[in-house]
């Protein structure tokens, strides 16, 4: 019985301490997301390929999603193409600086502050939908739809299309030769 308590002790205190540390996580990410980086053009090639290989299974998963959640693949994809089109904002609003046999560049603040506090007010808003749908949900409608899935599946598309476009953009901007 003891062990039983101490691992629901454990597993309680873990989600306190997530909940705890968000704040800390946000302020961070914005720092690491608006500071001055090196352009390295493998790295670069690798985010390209890992948020296409991510944005295909996404979309797949939201054609999936379709079937229970009506116009989840159409908020998917019309996030992709904002998300897309931010990115181009992003490269446009970007300080690029072109050194000697280098090149760096610093994300706008304001973009990357909008960018994270965008989806974190997505995910609390979909936390307090969610649980405001499973307290109010009468009959047989469906609580994933009442949930707001679609619409957390937009924000996520955002996000994806807007990297998937940066790291391009990031890519197209390398030096040639080694770095």
């Amino acid at each position: 019985m003891p062990v039983i308590f101490a691992a629901l002790l454990l597993v309680l205190l873990a989600i306190l301490a997530s909940v705890v540390l968000i704040p800390i996580t946000l302020v961070m990410r914005y720092r690491a997301g608006t500071a001055r980086r090196r352009v390295r053009a493998w790295l670069a090639t690798i985010n390209a390929v890992g948020l296409a290989v991510s944005t295909a299974f996404f979309l797949t998963a939201a054609a999936l999603t379709n079937i229970w959640v009506p116009d989840a693949f159409a908020y998917a994809s019309a996030g992709l193409v904002s998300g897309a089109l931010i990115g181009f904002a992003g490269l446009a609003l970007t300080r690029w600086e072109v050194t000697l046999g280098a090149v760096f560049y610093t994300p706008n603040r304001w973009l990357v502050l909008a960018i994270t506090l965008a989806v974190t007010g997505r995910l609390a808003y979909g936390f307090w939908r969610g649980w405001n749908a499973w307290h109010t949900l009468a009959g047989d409608a469906s609580w994933v739809a009442a949930a707001g899935v679609a619409g957390s599946l937009a924000a996520g598309a955002v996000i994806l299309g807007y990297y998937f476009v940066y790291w391009l953009g990031v890519r197209r901007r390398a030096p040639r030769g080694r770095n």
